[in-house]
């Protein structure tokens, strides 16, 4: 039987506090930025490029985060790939350009941040440690463990995001002389990034059983269903649900599977993107950079 998710009620659906965090964070920038830059030491007037790309990002994180999407990435694995693509893969650029660079010297050179930036930012470094822990939250004790509990899940999200935001500052990082590589070394550090996602995604799509109990075992699926739906609702609902496939007209290995190619696909995608974006940035510079032809001889 597939369920409506309208069961779930509105809070749980649209995030209603999340939507004041993110309209009072969106404010917060127009002042600080803004009318009120001077206050906090602020420099050049932030453009109208990076409030698109700010403003932007905070849809972004409240459409994977705080819209139904949020409420379906703990039915569907399908979803929670999907999620992640973009929380991962297109939020933290958004978010690098779309902060003026005298606030990132700001945030950069807190005495708690410089030392962990110093040590992330560096090129192989920020690679190696975001794939590693996208794949180590990807292994089923850890994914599970981390369905287990609110505090838990905001942690394992929010430190990944952190390393995520670390990966891309070497490709779109606004600060001068953080720009540790040349375009060529860009692209390949992108690609790099491409091939280094893909053993996760193609463990779970070759995966022959089920493999995380967050979607397979009604406990832990109610468990999981605890972090974005409100107690007093879902225990109202409890005797009502058994688990996830009441929702979804997937079994929950075809649901895997298909959310490991939603990672795969949308992760070469945007790096792919990214790649092009490098590349015809280059080239471009490049084209303003060679010398005219010289003039033709005038015959006399």
């Amino acid at each position: 039987m597939w369920l409506d998710i309208q069961i779930f009620g509105f809070r749980a659906l649209w995030s209603p506090y999340f939507i004041l965090s993110i309209l009072a964070v969106a404010l917060v920038y127009y002042l600080i930025t803004g009318p009120y830059r001077h206050k906090f030491g602020g420099g050049e007037k932030v453009t109208g490029k990076q409030q698109i790309y700010f403003y932007t990002s905070l849809i972004v994180l409240y459409l994977v985060k705080g819209s139904p999407i949020d409420l379906l990435s703990h039915i569907m694995l399908t979803a929670h790939m999907a999620q992640l693509a973009i929380l991962f893969l297109v939020y933290p650029i958004l978010l690098i350009k779309g902060i003026p660079v005298w606030i990132w010297r700001k945030v950069i050179d807190a005495p708690i941040i410089k030392p962990i930036f110093a040590l992330l930012s560096k090129p192989l470094i920020g690679l190696i440690v975001f794939n590693l822990l996208f794949s180590i939250y990807h292994m089923p004790a850890v994914f599970d463990f981390s369905k287990s509990s609110q505090p838990v899940h905001a942690m394992i999200t929010i430190v990944i995001l952190f390393a995520a935001i670390m990966m891309w500052w070497t490709v779109v990082g606004p600060i001068r002389g953080d720009d540790r590589l040349i375009p060529l070394l860009k692209i390949g550090y992108v690609f790099a990034g491409a091939a280094l996602i893909t053993p996760a995604c193609v463990l779970i799509i070759f995966a022959s059983t089920p493999l995380f109990e967050a979607y397979s075992s009604e406990g832990a699926w109610i468990q999981a269903m605890s972090l974005c739906v409100p107690g007093d609702v879902l225990d109202g609902l409890e005797s009502k649900i058994s688990g996830a496939e009441m929702f979804s007209p997937m079994s929950t290995l075809d649901d895997q599977q298909l959310g490991g190619i939603i990672m795969q696909t949308l992760s070469t995608i945007i790096y792919g993107t990214m790649i092009g974006r490098v590349f015809f940035g280059w080239f471009n510079s490049e084209s303003h950079t060679i010398d005219p032809l010289p003039d033709a001889p005038v015959s006399k």
